[in-house]
């Protein structure tokens, strides 16, 4: 694919412009180890020129009508789906994924949640009149937004979109590993015409642009998705300032698989489930729970499993699992791998160094752990790569306590050959979404997590929701 010729500028108040420093940054194709593109990084100054501008657009934005937003959005769309095959491409170079996927799951998923964002608009109610009192959603304030780069468009979509609904304006930092599909999407949004100032993005690193971005007087709600560890540094950078902060973060969700569920399917499921997008993915399923009395059957299912995953170049239309994100994300998820073995895990499949064939590039090999104890390192810390610990429970309660043992809150999983069994499971798991038997994800569902996991709730109308203020006008007279 050709990348953007804008890859050495910021997009500012409406115009590509060139960064305030002089330092650069290659991106590494995670396929090849090799650079594939070279970006800017932006400094303090940047972000203090990018959040003028968002300031100085924000009374004309905040005040637009619901029209113009939807119409700005409906173009926006368009020109996202116009562009899809080009936003695919991108997300597959810069973080490794298998084309066929980038196309139906990673770029579908930034117009998914666009679109959900637009219905959730048309119908909802700004200004709601009770007795003699205006209730009425204000937007929030200018908007830092920091994305990361496992599901790049995904979360650049869950939070431009709703903020531009919103009537907030906003600058932008995505991922500075992953930053290819962010400058197509501010190409994107430059051509629907979106007033100047009202997005703006700038490339930089964490440190160097997110803290600031979090630090900034002038910025009134920040919107992260990343590592628990940088949502903290986000909130105590915004703290001084006392600004609203959104955190979706990390996981490490529970799949409670129950006696009375279809064991073959459940067990085979949670596996490919765990392993999507090379693990990369904040809410997968990677503490599968299973009758201690079944653990050699769950372990011989899973290996085999683990024999029919297709992995290989990510170009390759037929590749479903492709490397992880760099070498820092491989080596880290190498010592847990090797921490599993030394902690006594049974190793069903998979294990240390790369897959056979496949020398170059950053692939793990799909890992199972079998006999796994929840006070293992791997059953604990995120491990953000395709490892699965099968950990066992005896009886139900057991499940449930186990499930709810994590410092994180952001998803769990129940499976059951009884509906109304799994629901009642649900409402005693803490987490911020349950998915029963097999569930399909879902653009309409509140995203988010308990404890450790974040706060606030991304898509629909209530990622809108999240960066709107309630004011309430009393003396206003009856409806």
């Amino acid at each position: 694919m050709t990348v953007s010729s804008h890859a050495l500028e910021f997009y500012i108040n409406g115009q590509w412009c060139a960064p305030s420093g002089s330092e650069r940054l290659d991106v590494i194709n995670p396929a090849t180890e090799t650079p594939c593109a070279t970006i800017a990084m932006g400094n303090e100054q940047d972000v203090n020129r990018a959040v003028a501008a968002a300031r100085a657009a924000f009374p004309a934005w905040s005040a637009s009508s619901k029209e113009e937003r939807i119409a700005l959005l409906e173009k926006v769309i368009a020109i996202y789906q116009r562009r899809s095959e080009e936003m695919a491409q991108a997300i597959s170079l810069e973080m490794g994924s298998p084309i066929a996927r980038a196309r139906d799951s990673q770029a579908w998923s930034g117009y998914g949640h666009m679109q959900e964002t637009l219905d959730a608009l048309r119908t909802f109610s700004f200004d709601t009149v009770r007795d003699d009192m205006l209730l009425t959603h204000e937007a929030a304030g200018v908007a830092g937004l920091i994305t990361p780069w496992n599901w790049p468009m995904n979360q650049i979509a869950c939070k431009v979109a709703p903020a531009l609904a919103a009537g907030c304006t906003m600058v932008l930092k995505p991922s500075e590993v992953a930053p290819l599909s962010a400058l197509l999407f501010a190409e994107i949004m430059d051509e629907a015409g979106v007033p100047a100032g009202v997005f703006n993005m700038i490339n930089g690193s964490g440190p160097d642009v997110g803290e600031a971005l979090a630090r900034h007087p002038d910025v009134d709600v920040m919107s992260i998705t990343g590592s628990t560890r940088a949502g903290a540094a986000v909130a105590r950078a915004s703290a001084d300032t006392i600004k609203r902060v959104l955190q979706e973060l990390g996981g490490k969700s529970a799949n409670i698989i129950l006696p009375d569920a279809d064991f073959q399917a459940a067990v085979s499921d949670g596996v490919r489930r765990c392993m999507g997008n090379s693990g990369q993915t904040c809410d997968a399923p990677t503490r599968m729970l299973v009758p201690q009395a079944r653990m050699a059957e769950a372990m011989e299912v899973a290996q085999a499993v683990l024999s029919e995953l297709r992995m290989g170049n990510p170009a390759d239309e037929e590749t479903e699992y492709g490397p992880v994100v760099s070498a820092l994300q491989f080596d880290r998820i190498q010592a847990l791998i090797a921490k599993g073995i030394a902690e006594g895990a049974t190793l069903v499949g998979g294990g240390t160094g790369k897959p056979a064939g496949l020398e170059v590039g950053y692939y793990v090999k799909p890992t199972v752990f079998g006999q796994v104890s929840p006070d293992m390192t791997i059953a604990r810390e995120e491990i953000f790569g395709p490892v699965l610990s099968i950990i066992g429970y005896t009886d139900e309660e057991d499940a449930i306590r186990i499930a709810n043992d994590t410092v994180y809150g952001l998803a769990a999983y129940v499976q059951s050959g009884d509906l109304a069994h799994a629901r009642a499971v649900a409402r005693r798991l803490r987490a911020g979404n349950v998915t029963l038997n097999h569930g399909a994800w879902t653009v309409k569902a509140p995203f988010g997590g308990y404890k450790q996991s974040g706060n606030g709730r991304e898509c629909s109308v209530f990622g809108l929701m999240d960066f709107l203020e309630l004011k309430a006008v009393i003396g206003y007279g009856e409806a």
